[in-house]
Formats: C-alpha cells, sequence, structure tokens
C-alpha cells in the first residue's frame, strides 16, 4: 500500500549548518572538510573518517556524541540509528516531524557525505568470499537513501569528484544549497546504490552458480558522454562495469581524439577477436569494420601479419579498426598508418611506434596491458523493447573442441591448422558467416547474409576484388579452408566454396541434411571437419 503524500512544499534554499561525513575512499576528504568548517559548518564523522579529519586538525564530532551510543560489531553498527536517520528523514516542514525531532533530541543535518565500502574493487582483486561479503556496506546506502529521499531539506554527496561542485554551490548561495542542486545530487545517488547493489546481486549469482536469477539488474559508472550515438540524432553514452577484462573500457587511451559511440563498439570487436589468437605461437593482427572483421592474419611479426590481412579486404580496411595481440612495434605502427586506421589496440606500444603514431594525431592508440582470456566466463547483455536478453559470453575456443572428420578425405596439417584458423575469426563474424583461409590469414569474408549461400558467394567475390587490385592471376581462395559459423541447412553453400576453390571445411553439423552436405564434399574431394559448437553471432 503507497504512503500518502502531505504534499509539503519543499523549500528552495536549505542552510548548510550541520553536515555528517563517512567515507571509504578519502580522496578529497581533508580538503573538503576543511573548506566546510571554514564555511562555518559543524562536522559530525564516523571512525576512520573522524581520525583523518581530526589527524588534520580539523574540529569534528564523533557521531556518537549525536547516538549516545559508541560504535559496535567492529564498526558493523554505527549510523544505524534513530538520532542519525530521524536527523536525515525529519521532513522539516511538518509540525509532528518537527516535535518527534525536538521530543527526541534529534539535531537536523542538512548535507551528508557518504561513498560505499569497496566492493567492487574487492570483487575484481579476487577476494575470498568472506571479505567480499566483509565488504557489502549496509550503513552507508541506508544513509545515501535516507538522505536522498528526503532531499526537500538534505543534500547527498556520494561522489569526491563532486565536492568542488558543493562547495561552488555553498558559495554562490551563501551557504546554503538549492532545490534543484539537492535533486541532482539525490539522483546521482540512488544510481549509485543501484549499481551497487546490482554489482552485490550479480556476484551472488555467480558465486552461488545461479544462472537465471528472479531479478537481474546491472549497473555502471559514466565515463564519457559520447558527441553522439551510432547515427548523429542519437544521444549516447559510455558506462563501465568494473569488469576487469582487458579491453576498451579498461584500456589507457595514450593519443588521438575522444573515442565514438562506433569506435568503441568497433575496437570492443576487434580485440575480443585477436584475443583469440596466442601470442606465445604467433603474432596476430585483426582488422575491424562496422563490428566485422575485414581482415585477420598470423605470421611471424605484426608487420608481416598486418600486410597478410589487408590483403584480404584492402578497400573495407579504410578507416577501419586495427588489433594486435602483441606489444606494437614500430615496424607494425610504420605499415598501420600508412592506411587510414580510426583506432590501433593493443596489449602495449613500444616507445618507437608511439612516436610513429603520434604523427597522425586524430588516430587513437588504446594499451590494455593484457589480452581477453577467449575462455573466461560473463554474462552478455543485449535490450529489446520492455526487456533484456542476457546470456553467458561464448567462450568455446576451436582449441577445446572434439573436431571429427565426416567425410572420405581427412584434412591434411596445413589444411587442418587453417581450419582452426577459419573456425576462431568465423567465431567473431556476423551470422550467418564464412570465412576463407589460407596460411594463416583471411582471404575472404562474407557477413551478415540472410542466407549462407550468399555469404559464401559474397567472400569469394570479394577475394576476386582483391586479387584484381593487387594484380593476382587468381584469388587466395583458391586451395583455401573455409569455416561456416553454422552448420550448411543445404549443400548450395558448401558447393559455392567449392566453386571458389576450397578443400576442405569446418562447420558445426547439425542439419537435418548433414548427409547429403558430406556427399556433397566427397562427390568433390573435400575434406570436411564438424566441431559440435556453433558460433552465431547477431
Amino acid at each position: 500500500m503507497a504512503v500518502p503524500s502531505k504534499n509539503i512544499p519543499a523549500p528552495d534554499l536549505v542552510p548548510v549548518r550541520r553536515a555528517l561525513l563517512s567515507v571509504s575512499d578519502k580522496t578529497g576528504l581533508v580538503d573538503f572538510a576543511r573548506a566546510l568548517a571554514g564555511a562555518g559548518i559543524e562536522l559530525v564523522s564516523t571512525g576512520g573518517t573522524a581520525k583523518a579529519i581530526a589527524d588534520a586538525g580539523i574540529a569534528v564530532r564523533d557521531v556518537s556524541d549525536l547516538t549516545g551510543f559508541p560504535e559496535i560489531m567492529d564498526g558493523r553498527v554505527k549510523t544505524l540509528h534513530p538520532s542519525v536517520h530521524g536527523a536525515l528523514l525529519g521532513v522539516r516542514g511538518d509540525p509532528d516531524h518537527a516535535e518527534a525531532m525536538r521530543a527526541h533530541d534529534i539535531e537536523p543535518i542538512d548535507l551528508v557525505v557518504v561513498n560505499l565500502y569497496p566492493f567492487e574493487a574487492v570483487r575484481a582483486a579476487g577476494g575470498d568470499y568472506a571479505a567480499i561479503v566483509e565488504n557489502i556496506d549496509i550503513g552507508g546506502p541506508a544513509m545515501v537513501r535516507a538522505s536522498a529521499k528526503n532531499h526537500a531539506y538534505v543534500a547527498i554527496v556520494t561522489d569526491p569528484e563532486d565536492y568542488g561542485a558543493v562547495l561552488n554551490a555553498l558559495e554562490m548561495n551563501l551557504g546554503s544549497l538549492s532545490l534543484d542542486f539537492r535533486k541532482k545530487l539525490a539522483a546521482k545517488a540512488f544510481a549509485r546504490t543501484a549499481a551497487y547493489d546490482a554489482a552485490i546481486s550479480g556476484w551472488f549469482a555467480e558465486a552461488l552458480a545461479i544462472e537465471h536469477p528472479a531479478w537481474r539488474a546491472f549497473g555502471g559508472k559514466l565515463e564519457n558522454v559520447m558527441r553522439y550515438g551510432e547515427n548523429p540524432h542519437q544521444q549516447a553514452g559510455f558506462y563501465v562495469t568494473g569488469e576487469r577484462r582487458p579491453g576498451v573500457a579498461t584500456a589507457r587511451q595514450l593519443q588521438g581524439k575522444q573515442l565514438s559511440y562506433n569506435n568503441i563498439n568497433d575496437t570492443d570487436a576487434a580485440f575480443e577477436l585477436v584475443g583469440e589468437f596466442d601470442p606465445a605461437r604467433a603474432a596476430a593482427v585483426a582488422i575491424i569494420k562496422h563490428a566485422n572483421p575485414c581482415g585477420v592474419a598470423e605470421a611471424g611479426t605484426l608487420k608481416d601479419a598486418y600486410l597478410k590481412a589487408l590483403a584480404c579486404d584492402p578497400v573495407s580496411a579504410f578507416g577501419g579498426i586495427v588489433a594486435v595481440n602483441r606489444l606494437l612495434d614500430a615496424e607494425a605502427a610504420e605499415e598501420i598508418v600508412k592506411t587510414f586506421t580510426e583506432v590501433i589496440i593493443a596489449p602495449e606500444a613500444s616507445a618507437e611506434a608511439q612516436a610513429v603514431i603520434a604523427a597522425k594525431k586524430n588516430l587513437r592508440l588504446l594499451v590494455t596491458g593484457g589480452l581477453p582470456d577467449p575462455r573466461a566466463a560473463g554474462m552478455l547483455a543485449k535490450s529489446v523493447a520492455g526487456g533484456l536478453l542476457v546470456q553467458s559470453r561464448d567462450n568455446a575456443v576451436v582449441d577445446d573442441l572434439d573436431l571429427k572428420v565426416v567425410t572420405k578425405r581427412a584434412p591434411s596439417e596445413a589444411e587442418m591448422a587453417d581450419l582452426k584458423f577459419a573456425f576462431r575469426v568465423a567465431k567473431h563474424v556476423k551470422s550467418n558467416a564464412i570465412v576463407y583461409a589460407r596460411d594463416g590469414a583471411t582471404v575472404g569474408i562474407g557477413a551478415g547474409q540472410m542466407s549462407r549461400v550468399d555469404s559464401s558467394r559474397i567472400a569469394a567475390r570479394k577475394a576476386l576484388d582483391a586479387a584484381e587490385a593487387a594484380g593476382n592471376a587468381e584469388p587466395l581462395t583458391k586451395g583455401s579452408v573455409v569455416a561456416s559459423d553454422a552448420f550448411f541447412p543445404f549443400a548450395d553453400g558448401l558447393l559455392a566454396a567449392v566453386e571458389a576453390g576450397a578443400t576442405a571445411v569446418v562447420q558445426p553439423g547439425g542439419s537435418m541434411r548433414d548427409e547429403d552436405v558430406i556427399a556433397a564434399a566427397d562427390a568433390h574431394g573435400i575434406a570436411m571437419v564438424f566441431t559440435g559448437v556453433r558460433h552465431f553471432r547477431h
């Protein structure tokens, strides 16, 4: 049953006479507390926060003076008291509330400064179960929510980045804070506790192996406001979740202008793809355009891998994203900058490579400190009208699959190596996906078509175009292998690959017409391998 409103109007300006400070992150605390005290505001605080303020020579009153009760249970209980929450929740324009505050000697608090136990950081650092549970804040969120609810009279600050804005507002309003300002702080506070609770509930689901919790929440912190979204008429922002997976969200940008919405989406796709390739085995490069690869290759050096990847589709590579799986060196950087490129992302970049890229002032260079683990678990979400689709990350890796030869001819050792390479790439191509590969490089990619045979034909057509541009007598699909992200529903897609010159095929299998497809492969002397795992990507 809803609680009826008394409809008491909130004052515009509320003088700040008393502030309660209780923070886990003490960034900027002492300077902020000193400025508040200098403005004549009484400071009340708890535990380590009070000690930090007092040690700086600033007068501070312990919260136990308000409550008449000491902190107990290792600080678990210190602010959960009517003298605190009555001070935060009391509607001062309500005569009944005002009388209750007088009757119980509850002193109003006008400003609350709280940030929460570092649950997300402890979880990300791999803390054990007990440590993570201990860092679930209780009193902090209770104060934040109480203050935010009663923003008619109380200002709630949850982010050290807002300290300057609070001091500026106090100065502009001669020691008061406006209702509009208090509302904005309250909105941010509720968003913070929502994201905090989302992180906790998500961790519990993971820790207890609950695949489909009854309620699913996601939270993130605004990292950047984009100039626009996928298109100029769309608004967009970039939020980070705190997941420590190496990639665009955790990377350091060494140079270049701000990343756009499409840059971030494409860079994520590029780095997730290149993470499939073990840098101890070979150097690998992925070139991405509109979240699809237009060239991927392995070689002994990044320069050679880049040139092989570029040869697959040099037209589409213009304005693309380049991801590498090793430290970016100067030789590779010199080749990459010859083609207009939006972003380069790498685990690291040498000083010499950085100097090469510095000549292209708008080219963004990101370093991540590592590669994403293609086998790691995780959750992915996609919005639909009125809901969210949530699924586990596709962490199937071809090296771990039980590959089954289903044709009379088995692939050669070289063909098998290329089949595995092609299937790694197909995992990151939009469905329907067809990938031709030869000698550790893609030579034709068909993506996002409504029929698989069309993807086969488009990939072959692009290989012909690339051959003509390079002056080659025939396309590199001659003698290549081909990977399909899902089964061939008919033999036509396979026959298109045969026509393009493929000699071996890898596909999941599982079609009602598998026997027809196998028979077609045998009729043309093609080797075919089933993986038993598909990689749809929509």
